[in-house]
């Protein structure tokens, strides 16, 4: 027998296509009928694996999330270690697929990979000694941090056309220009000043919490 010509449609192929839509095209960009000519499929052939397309985007979504790393969330380790190293890896993820972002901010839902996410975040938390509420405003406070961080460069919001920035108006400014050209270094320099901030003052919390403890 003959080989197909098309690899065979599966869950996790329509998954990977609409994932390069959205991360080369943007969240518009996907429809059963686009999805179906980019497979080289039929239309109602992707109804026997989804059966809208917010099911589709929900799918892409939580593959996304399932490329965070969490291991750093067993065996015991250090709380903050493990909330700084998660981070960088959820941002990662994020900053690799950041069409998504709007979809990953309306919470977990049903997702499977982002409810593990949320379930080791928050068991991790809880067992280094955070109170239950505690547990869950940081990991509500994490992800608004790193969602954030993700919707979009601030290095490049800037344009590198000197003249833009005239010293009459902007006296402060006058490098601003530069800024698109060390976008990437100037946002990680972010990200890491903002994270470290937010866990020093979590240390500190931690500290009362214990404090009240004892």
């Amino acid at each position: 027998m003959a080989r197909p010509r098309k690899p065979l449609l599966s869950t996790d192929r329509i998954v990977a296509t609409a994932r390069e839509l959205v991360d080369t095209e943007g969240l518009a960009a996907v429809s059963t009928r686009r999805l179906a000519a980019e497979l080289g499929v039929s239309g109602p052939s992707l109804y026997n694996h989804f059966r809208t397309k917010d099911e589709i985007l929900e799918a892409v979504a939580d593959s996304v999330s399932a490329q965070v790393d969490l291991s750093m969330f067993e065996g015991g380790r250090d709380w903050r270690a493990a909330l700084h190293d998660w981070a960088v890896s959820y941002r990662a993820a994020l900053r690799d697929h950041p069409n998504i972002v709007p979809v990953l901010a309306q919470g977990p839902g049903r997702r499977p990979a982002a409810l593990r996410l949320a379930d080791a975040v928050y068991g991790a938390m809880v067992a280094a000694g955070w109170p239950p509420p505690q547990a869950t405003s940081i990991g509500a406070l994490m992800r608004y941090f790193i969602m954030g961080s993700a919707l979009g460069s601030f290095a490049g919001g800037f344009v590198d056309d000197q003249s833009a920035y005239d010293p009459a108006d902007y006296p402060h400014l006058g490098q601003a220009h530069l800024l698109p050209d060390r976008q990437e270094r100037i946002d990680e320099r972010a990200f890491e000043t903002g994270l470290a901030a937010l866990l020093d003052g979590l240390e500190r919390q931690y500290e009362e919490v214990a404090g009240a403890a004892r």
